[in-house]
């Protein structure tokens, strides 16, 4: 059996409740929590502890990270949530995939990643990078040798 990723887990409960709601746009983060420990995504133990931080917290795109910098998840409003789309307002240090790799969920959860991408998405590229926050750190090393208060005081002198 593939081990699943907490985060994953969270995924893969929260696409479910997508596919079985179709006419819900979100879901409370309890909601969630509880798919995942009645699908047993991980596993027949208990559910784990940090599947209700992660569904909180650590997967959710437009949160700062703590420290986890998926972007799974979407804040609707407090404590409801949705599946990422491409499109959607993240928090600029949120790098992380946006949903699960096939290769480490297992096999009967497959077919949600087709209905993400295909459905889901509407066929955007859910990789997809922004352009302007692409621009971050871009011309760092002609300020590595420039000190920033003495480049101020240079700037302020002779001013009155």
């Amino acid at each position: 059996m593939v081990k699943v990723l907490v985060a994953d887990e969270v995924w893969i409960a929260t696409a479910l409740l997508h596919i079985k709601n179709p006419d819900r746009g979100d879901f409370a983060v309890r909601e969630i929590v509880r798919q995942a420990e009645i699908e047993k995504i991980a596993g027949p133990e208990p559910i784990r502890p940090g599947v209700q931080i992660h569904a909180y917290l650590h997967c959710v795109a437009n949160r700062p990270p703590n420290p986890g910098r998926y972007r799974m998840l979407t804040e609707t409003s407090k404590g409801r949530r949705r599946l990422f789309k491409p499109g959607d307002p993240y928090h600029h240090l949120r790098t992380g995939k946006n949903a699960p790799n096939e290769k480490d969920i297992p096999k009967k959860y497959h077919e949600l990643l087709d209905w993400y991408n295909h459905d889901y998405t509407g066929g955007a590229n859910t990789e997809e990078v922004d352009p302007i926050l692409s621009l971050r750190g871009m011309g760092k090393e002609i300020w590595a040798q420039e000190d920033a208060d003495s480049y101020v005081s240079q700037l302020r002198a002779g001013w009155q």
